[in-house]
């Protein structure tokens, strides 16, 4: 065999070997970054999307058809503190955990995504495939309400949560936070004022409550104020 033809087989085997070795360090790199990229729009607790994650479904939907009105559905749980400082954080995740897989359900049953937004606050982006959104909240409020088997130093038991639930209908393209989801939150904390574990339907010209019936403003509610003032 020639020089040259030696030289461009010892090539070929040497590349061949360094593939053979980055193979494995290339698929860990891959598994990881997939990893980071699921962590970045999941919720830990509870696995399903979180507000990142709903940002990025609703672009998506909002470019595919831009022209379609969706349903937006904002769900606070009433009064979850105690049952943190009653049972614990760890068996107050399994609640939510457990609560946000009903959530996760109802809206794939329509079609659509939830999300964990923070604490015990979730929200739905769905389709439009009924008129009677009433109905369609009243599903969420139902639902949630029903016991939550839950394991307490050993002993078994069960746990009912209720929930007050906003839902509102918004274009496809308007901004998700500032309107869609803006229009939910009023409808919900309504709904809280009204006597809790219950659903309220935004309605044009809805304004939110006044302060002393509600909680303070939320961390995106700060935050658009910040925005606005900076």
């Amino acid at each position: 065999m020639s020089l040259p033809l030696i030289m461009i087989a010892t090539a070929l085997v040497a590349f061949t070997l360094g593939g053979l070795t980055m193979w494995p360090f290339a698929r860990r790199l891959r598994s990881r970054l997939t990893d980071a990229i699921w962590q970045l729009e999941h919720d830990p607790v509870t696995g399903m999307l979180n507000r990142a994650g709903l940002l990025a479904v609703h672009s998506i939907l909002a470019k595919a058809a831009a022209s379609q009105p969706v349903v937006v559905v904002l769900i606070d749980l009433d009064d979850f503190k105690p049952v943190n400082d009653t049972h614990g954080h760890d068996r107050g995740d399994d609640v939510l955990a457990a609560i946000g897989g009903r959530i996760a359900d109802i809206a794939a049953l329509h079609g659509g995504t939830a999300a964990r937004l923070s604490g015990d606050e979730f929200a739905a982006l769905l389709p439009v495939r009924t008129a009677d959104l009433a109905r369609l909240a009243d599903t969420f409020v139902a639902l949630i309400a029903q016991p939550v088997e839950l394991t307490t130093d050993g002993a078994p038991g069960l746990l009912t949560v209720t929930a007050s639930v906003g839902i509102a209908l918004a274009e496809g393209t308007d901004p998700f936070e500032e309107v869609a989801l803006r229009r939910a939150d009023i409808a919900m904390y309504h709904a809280k004022h009204q006597g809790r574990n219950r659903h309220a339907v935004y309605e044009p010209g809805m304004a939110m409550p006044a302060a002393g019936d509600r909680r303070g403003p939320r961390l995106r509610d700060r935050r658009i104020s910040d925005e606005a003032t900076a």
